[in-house]
């Protein structure tokens, strides 16, 4: 029996391996069966090459669990080891020093495996002993016995095994015995060797007899060696795509597309992408990407590593020019995997353009769907947003499809202002802003729809993108205000009678802390609504863009809504108003006004007088003479305000025509409504 040091060179790795590989301990099984797996496709290889000469029937990977022992065993049939070899590849460990070693990988546990080809090692995470029983296939070899109890120190000595192979056995130590249970070994093989080339067997297919689950005669096999990624596009049919969706998720709806990834050169690459059907929930569909390397699962945290837009996408990619066993920090570094984000996102664009030219039909029937991951690459990939360009489509209320720039020729003629900015009508819902949508199709206008939480954010761009352009949603001015052609009509009131309609209509507006209410006299003409409510694009956008951006922007998000109370001077119902508030407070205001007038005169004087002195040069008493005014001035405007309140709320119609503007927009509720109802009554 041979007895020794493992040749680390200066310090023990184990308690290295124990305390900066904890958080990541479950990839020890990862590490084992993955290097059974290799063992076993050599043996296929020489077996292929004739330097292999024994029956090869179908070699397997065997992991079993004995709780009462408390070992985790895991067997392959492949190459095995001679003495010498594992002399070589158990028994040296090579790196310069532990304190370089320490300071370098510390904060990164797969890096250290990975670096130093340490997956074996990975075992003493969970092991306070590790056993290895192998036999080399090589002619005349005998087996071999390894066992390490977590020092330095090794036992090496000859031991009886009939088949080639190597067995693994790990005694699970106290701190480790959630791997003694069939579930959690179960739950880490589907994990991590779903999709390995080599059947992995856990136990034995369960079955119900006699009201219990019993084990059948057949092996448990984990994996699906051959996953329809690594076969040629040309040998599958649509069905064959739709069952590995189904096998990757089996609770989600069918996919809508698939995208096949097949590259040799620069880089390998395989994989199959699947836009699923999503709703507006961006996050919730994020991190469904299954990362592989060589069929082994890396992870499924691919932010970083394929473009952000990507991760909504589900599906799988396998790269060997993947490392398995580094951080992500490292991955997102690479200049393989990002050569690999490019080619996917040109892959994906070229596919959808592919698909937008010879079925557009079906483009279009998916679109609603689709939608989402378009707009978020155009958003955050520079490259994307040029390709998609040419099949991003926008839809309009009236349910037609249209390109870019063949929706810009159906617009230019009659949506081109007089500034010559082609201005994109937009409605974000299409029953709540109804009559801002017909009053735009009156004109002849085209009336987008953008219903989507990213469509706003798409507007600003394409905005960015193209000169003499602006998105406008439908209710954000009156409809003769959002395409400006020539000069607005004069409103034809006085000061007096516009300054008294607006003190009249701003004491009937709503009062809350959610939305401010200003009032604006426009001529719209005698047919158009007598009070409109606007809210403008600027403001309104800004919140939008708040709810999904966050950080600055979420001072947008708290401020109250803003809305525009716009009274039609041209139409009977405000003139009457207008001639009935002139006949009951015209001689109520007039002396007022006259007062008024006075006192700003008075303060207008003394400012003048002592325009260009200093504060302290100005006498107190002249100081409290303007103070004295300007709270009178204040004090009688409030009278006046009260004057047009009091008429307001004695006149039902005021507060009527308000409401009809609110219903209009789905903003009258609760018991705002109730009055209503109750007001049409009594008018009736």
């Amino acid at each position: 029996m041979q007895q020794g040091n493992i040749g680390v060179t200066s310090e023990n790795i184990f308690p290295v391996i124990k305390k900066f590989l904890y958080s990541d301990h479950e990839i020890f099984l990862r590490e084992l069966v993955s290097n059974a797996v290799d063992a076993t496709q050599k043996l296929k290889t020489l077996s292929s090459v004739g330097e292999y000469k024994g029956e090869l029937k179908n070699p397997k990977v065997k992991v079993s669990v004995d709780k009462n022992a408390g070992t985790l065993t895991v067997s392959d049939e492949g190459i095995g080891m001679t003495e010498e070899e594992i002399d070589k590849y158990i028994n040296q460990i090579a790196f310069s020093g532990a304190g370089e070693f320490l300071d370098k990988y510390k904060d990164n546990a797969n890096a250290i495996i990975g670096h130093f080809g340490l997956g074996f090692y990975s075992a003493f995470m969970v092991s306070n002993k590790v056993e290895i029983f192998t036999k080399s296939y090589k002619e005349g070899s005998k087996a071999v016995h390894w066992s390490c109890d977590g020092n330095p120190n090794f036992e090496l000595e000859e031991c009886e095994k009939e088949g080639i192979g190597t067995d693994i056995v790990l005694h699970i130590d106290d701190d480790s015995k959630e791997f003694l249970e069939n579930n959690r070994i179960q739950e880490l093989l589907t994990k991590y060797c779903k999709f390995l080339p080599v059947e992995i067997v856990f136990g034995k297919k369960k079955e119900w007899k006699d009201g219990k689950e019993v084990d059948t005669a057949d092996d448990n096999i984990i994996n699906n060696t051959a996953p329809a990624w690594i076969k040629k596009p040309a040998d599958l049919k649509e069905e064959d795509y739709t069952a590995f969706y189904r096998e990757l998720y089996p609770y989600a709806d069918e996919p809508l597309f698939h995208i096949h990834l097949n590259v040799d050169y620069p880089f390998n690459l395989t994989g199959i992408l699947y836009f699923p059907k999503v709703k507006n929930t961006i996050e919730l569909q994020k991190n469904k990407i299954q990362l592989y390397c060589n069929q082994v699962f890396v992870t499924d945290s691919v932010e970083g590593i394929v473009p952000d837009f990507l991760t909504l996408l589900h599906g799988v990619i396998d790269s060997p020019d993947i490392p398995l066993n580094v951080s992500r920090s490292y991955l997102q570094s690479d200049s393989n995997v990002k050569k690999i984000s490019a080619h996917i996102t040109k892959k994906v664009s070229d596919s959808l353009q592919d698909i937008f030219k010879n079925d557009r039909k079906q483009f279009e029937e998916k679109w609603d769907s689709l939608k989402i991951f378009i707009s978020y690459g155009m958003l955050t990939e520079d490259k994307f947003y040029e390709r998609a360009n040419a099949f991003n489509l926008f839809k309009t209320t009236d349910g037609q499809y249209y390109t870019y720039d063949e929706y810009k020729k159906l617009v230019e003629a009659n949506q081109t202002d007089k500034d010559g900015s082609i201005i994109y009508l937009y409605a974000a819902d299409p029953d709540a802003q109804y009559s801002y949508i017909e009053a735009a199709k009156a004109k002849g206008y085209s009336v987008l729809l953008f219903n989507d939480q990213l469509d706003v954010h798409l507007a600003s761009k394409l905005e960015q993108k193209n000169e003499k352009v602006r998105y406008v949603r439908v209710d954000a001015d009156t409809i003769d205000r959002l395409i400006v052609k020539e000069d607005a009509a004069k409103v034809e009131l006085t000061d007096a009678q516009q300054a008294a309609m607006t003190k009249i209509f701003s004491s009937q507006a709503p009062k809350n802390d959610k939305a401010d209410f200003i009032v604006s006299l426009n001529a719209m003409g005698a047919e158009a609504q007598p009070v409109v409510i606007t809210q403008n694009e600027w403001m309104r956008r800004m919140k939008e863009m708040s709810a999904l951006q966050g950080g600055m922007m979420g001072f947008y998000g708290s401020m109250p809504d803003s809305y525009t109370l716009v009274l039609n001077t041209d139409h009977s119902l405000i003139k009457d108003i207008v001639e009935k508030q002139a006949a009951e407070l015209d001689a109520k205001v007039a002396p007022i006004n006259d007062e008024i007038a006075v006192c700003k005169k008075q303060v207008e004087e003394l400012k003048a007088k002592h325009k260009d002195k200093k504060d302290e040069e100005i006498p107190e008493v002249e100081k409290d003479a303007i103070k004295t005014q300007e709270a009178r001035e204040s004090e009688l405007e409030k009278q006046k305000t009260d004057i047009y309140s009091q008429f307001a709320a004695s006149e039902p119609k005021v507060r009527q025509l308000i409401d009809l503007a609110l219903l209009a927009n789905g903003m009258l509720k609760g018991e705002a409504l109730s009055e209503f109802v109750k007001r049409s009554t009594n008018l009736l």
